[in-house]
């Protein structure tokens, strides 16, 4: 099974192997909530909207749905997991952005429970909150994300929502053939559609956790002890990016395999990591 394993020396040793490579483009799934997640708290930081801000001031949404910015980010807005409509094996096929549009003026309609309370891991949130940055910025989503969070630490060629050609590392079936790809860009492109070289993955996570190069890091990513990291699954590609907060840091890319098995390969370094720390 395709595997590749970076970090810093004191968690791992490289390793790429069954044909992975870590200058390979691969999907990345929701860790692309890291990059929307901080690309809100540029923007914040630059006073270009405000996390407390309405939904409703950015994008066609009711009024009063009590649904705010930081609500979307912390996975706390209300909203189910995925857009509403009849499950596909591939789920976000008909989530165009035209069907976002519709999905914004009902969006009270839509919400599963209050907002501010229970977390709710959402998706869905995460498609919003794409929509509220690019009108908020007056840039596409992924021009705001590499002019507010990639260029500036030297990783825009590094990840991609079109990865170049011959350069994607994706998996095949008996016969050699690529297997079909969920289809992840767009409407869901903020919240799980990004693809990545791990080693542009393994730089962004010592950027972003341990050097803190933007600050501090955002709410979209998700916190155990000192420990911040974030996963990321598609149909058959799953990863696992986390750093500790005062150094240390991990990435596991794997092909076919389950997230699951994906998360407790990453949770066998780290465990061994801290007991050395």
């Amino acid at each position: 099974m395709p595997q590749c394993v970076l970090g810093s020396d004191d968690v791992c040793e490289p390793q790429s192997r069954h044909g992975h490579a870590p200058d390979a483009f691969v999907e990345i799934g929701s860790l692309t909530k890291v990059l929307t997640g901080t690309a809100l708290a540029r923007l914040a930081d630059d006073r270009v909207l405000g996390l407390d801000d309405p939904v409703e001031r950015w994008v066609g949404a009711p009024r009063g749905t009590g649904i705010t910015l930081r609500h979307l980010v912390d996975h706390t807005s209300g909203l189910p997991r995925l857009p509403p409509g009849p499950l596909d094996s591939d789920p976000y096929l008909n989530f165009t952005d035209a069907a976002l549009r519709d999905l914004l003026t009902r969006l009270d309609e839509v919400a599963v429970a209050p907002p501010g309370g229970e977390e709710v891991y959402s998706n869905l949130g995460y498609a919003v909150l794409g929509a509220v940055l690019s009108a908020a910025a007056g840039q596409t989503f992924e021009d705001v994300v590499r002019t507010r969070v990639l260029d500036p630490l030297g990783l825009g060629d590094g990840f991609a929502v079109t990865p170049p050609a011959g350069r994607r590392l994706v998996p095949t079936g008996l016969f050699g053939r690529p297997r079909r790809l969920w289809t992840t860009n767009g409407a869901v492109l903020p919240a799980a559609g990004m693809w990545a070289t791990p080693r542009a993955v393994d730089s962004l996570v010592q950027q972003l956790v341990v050097d803190r190069a933007l600050g501090d890091p955002a709410g979209s990513w998700q916190r155990s002890g000192r420990l911040l990291w974030h996963d990321g699954a598609t149909l058959n590609s799953s990863v696992f990016a986390g750093a500790f907060t005062d150094g240390g840091r991990l990435v596991v890319h794997r092909l076919h395999g389950s997230p699951e098995r994906t998360k407790r390969v990453a949770v066998r370094y780290l465990r061994a990591a801290r007991g050395q720390r």
